[in-house]
């Protein structure tokens, strides 16, 4: 190696002191006023900015309901997962599907609207107790049925009965309302938080940072379910070209008895990650000024209500809460895109619809539970 092409290098880029580390902190101390919100897997906080001290809201795993309902929702891919594994010849199926049966009927046996009002009280899901109880007891008795069937004959676990008799008996239409509740809930709480906070969205500095999902999904803020939501949040005021996603940034653990060390810790790391980004972007109006510049823009999604359609290559638009078309072709397309987030089935629509309604979620309707 040359060394004096290695300190070239370095004076803009590989030094601590280098010049490009120089404008990143320069623009950071022009932005410690500013907001910062930083959104996990798990959790978002908002620092406020002049070194006042963040708040956290859990939006996800700690959360009421989250684990009752997704349990439901899966019941859809597991049974699919049992059709695969007898379709490669592996025996394993049986006592899987004996273990799975055996659950859903235990589940069966503790739902109920009690259960749904007094224990699991999800204050988004009040006055829907009895219509999720009825769907969930819908999706287990299918369940049950379907999966006393193959293990009486074995022949019947096919593709062909799945989508035939299965599918079709309440739960495709409990798989949309699952994920369309669990997103409501999350999207109506966090926005009610953003609002008690006053955020001043015109200035916020938004990373989402490290794994939100899968290891191929949710890197772009198309494809996050919690980018969603925060954009939904501000109503439109925090500009999409403030929304970083940064899958390598440094993240926290969810906080636990109210100590918020490790997120004070990472404020100065975050803020200087968000601020040498817009650093670089900034540089090209002041190079390329008189030639395009880069705009992001929202994402034209696919219309299948044609059903000569067959193929997508982004989420479909959804026309209503009752487009069990668009819906459950978001289903299919959240298993087969890798980029796709499983929980961003239909965030974007929850949040918009949520948005509409004033965030009270009782004014919406939720597709799948309202709607055949």
């Amino acid at each position: 190696m040359s060394e004096e092409f290695l300190r070239l290098f370095s004076a803009y880029t590989a030094d601590p002191d280098s010049i490009g580390r120089k404008l990143g902190r320069a623009v950071a101390e022009r932005s410690r006023s500013d907001p910062l919100i930083v959104a996990t897997a798990t959790d978002i906080a908002l620092y406020p900015g002049d070194g006042k001290p963040p708040t956290v809201e859990g939006f996800r795993i700690s959360t009421r309901g989250f684990k009752e309902l997704t349990a439901v929702s899966h019941l859809g891919p597991a049974v699919a997962s049992l059709v695969r594994l007898r379709a490669l010849g592996e025996e394993s199926w049986r006592e899987a599907a004996e273990r799975l049966l055996a659950e859903v009927k235990a589940t069966r046996a503790a739902n109920s609207p009690e259960l749904w009002g007094e224990r699991i009280a999800v204050e988004a899901y009040r006055g829907r107790e009895h219509e999720i109880a009825a769907m969930v007891d819908q999706a287990c008795a299918a369940t049950t049925r379907y999966l006393t069937t193959v293990l009486e004959d074995e022949e019947y676990l096919t593709p062909e009965t799945l989508r035939r008799d299965y599918l079709v008996d309440g739960v495709n239409s409990m798989m949309v309302a699952t994920f369309f509740l669990v997103s409501m809930d999350i999207s109506f709480r966090i926005t009610r938080w953003f609002i008690e906070r006053d955020v001043a969205w015109e200035q916020a500095m938004v990373v989402i940072a490290g794994r939100q999902g899968r290891p191929t999904a949710g890197v772009t803020w198309n494809t996050s379910s919690v980018a969603t939501m925060i954009l939904a949040a501000s109503r439109g005021r925090l500009p999409l070209d403030r929304v970083y996603m940064a899958p390598h940034a440094p993240t926290f653990s969810t906080v636990k008895d109210g100590d918020l060390t490790e997120v004070i810790a990472l404020e100065d790391d975050l803020r200087t990650l968000w601020c040498g980004t817009r650093a670089t972007v900034e540089l090209g109006a002041v190079m390329f000024d008189g030639y395009p510049s880069y705009a992001p823009g929202g994402l034209t999604l696919p219309d299948v209500s044609d059903p000569g359609v067959t193929e997508v290559s982004e989420m479909p638009a959804i026309h209503s809460a009752d487009d069990m078309r668009a819906l459950v072709t978001r289903l299919r397309i959240v298993l087969e895109d890798p980029r796709q987030l499983l929980s961003s089935c239909v965030t974007d629509f929850a949040a918009a619809c949520l948005a509409a309604a004033g965030n009270d979620p009782t004014q919406v309707v939720v597709p799948g539970l309202n709607t055949p």
